[in-house]
């Protein structure tokens, strides 16, 4: 009887701790992510979507991706179908900051966690905010250029999609920089919408306008490439130097060829990457953080050049 008792109660334990593993297995990887990205058209965003699905696949959390096409109502109804598919959390990257924002408070009142990747969000509770320093990343092209201009000369910026925080940071960083050179002046600023082909036709409407212009800052790389596209068909590239921001594939290839100076690498993968992880450990508990109170979570810029051109690639 006692040797059956030991037997039955041992049972019973191991019975109880296997239970236990599954659940506490289940829990870590029964999570439902969604993934709201401001539009997939642009080869820096498919980065950050691959960066997360592969921590999704490592972490065994299913993840779910939308595609907002760079409309608000699209990215809107996007994040309201998570909603209301019940996913665990959702990470943004906002098409607008500002626009987004009842719909981070619909997920809010879902008891939803929100997580902002590389653009910021201006309302509701956003748990977590995983993102380069766009200010800085503004800076670090505006002092390459005005060293690279021996800080004389005009300059023209293309500014990404107004109401984005990464075209209002990096506008931000870039002008506080230029203004503060008395030898330097930014001639033209405009909207060119982040995408290739506005990039190309605004910078055309400027090359027009402007008779001397020694620089362009683009705030992303494909307005970067679309202006270099108006510049080569002008005939004016030995006159001025092209510097863009994301450091995707085709900016770097036009710096190695010498048709481009300079991007700001970016590191979307690993901002994908990080936001998973970051969700995961959120929902564990293994980060704290209050109501109200967002944590940003920085991810490193680095000039890339003709020089150095082997780290990005």
């Amino acid at each position: 009887m006692k040797t059956g008792g030991s037997k039955l109660i041992v049972s019973v334990l191991v019975a109880l701790l296997l239970i236990g593993g599954t659940t506490a297995l289940v829990s870590a990887q029964d999570y439902t992510l969604g993934l709201s990205v401001s539009t997939l058209n642009n080869p820096f965003f498919v980065s950050l979507r691959d960066g997360a699905k592969d921590a999704a696949e490592e972490l065994g959390v299913d993840l779910v991706v939308a595609d907002g096409q760079d409309s608000v109502s699209t990215q809107m109804s996007d994040i309201e179908n998570l909603i209301s598919r019940g996913v665990d959390a959702i990470l943004i990257n906002a098409t607008d900051g500002e626009a987004v924002v009842p719909a981070v408070e619909e997920a809010n009142e879902a008891g939803i966690p929100v997580l902002a990747i590389d653009r910021g969000i201006s309302g509701g509770d956003v748990a977590i905010y995983v993102a380069s320093n766009n200010v800085t990343g503004g800076k670090m092209a505006a002092h390459y250029t005005a060293a690279k201009m021996a800080l004389q000369g005009k300059i023209v910026m293309l500014e990404g999609i107004p109401g984005t925080s990464a075209a209002r940071e990096r506008g931000q960083g870039f002008a506080e920089v230029i203004d503060s050179l008395e030898g330097l002046d930014i001639v033209a600023s405009e909207p060119a919408g982040f995408a290739q082909n506005e990039g190309y036709e605004v910078m055309q409407n400027i090359l027009t306008a402007q008779p001397e212009i020694d620089a362009v800052f683009a705030q992303n790389d494909l307005m970067a490439l679309g202006a270099l596209q108006a510049i080569e068909g002008a005939g004016r590239l030995d006159e001025m130097f092209v510097v863009g921001f994301d450091a995707v594939d085709p900016a770097i290839e036009a710096i190695d060829n010498g048709r481009m100076s300079a991007t700001i690498m970016q590191q979307p993968a690993l901002m994908g990457e990080m936001g998973v992880r970051q969700a995961v450990q959120l929902l564990e508990g293994e980060i704290d953080v209050e109501e109200g109170e967002t944590k940003f979570v920085p991810v490193p810029l680095k000039l890339i050049t003709k020089d150095n051109l082997e780290m990005a690639m």
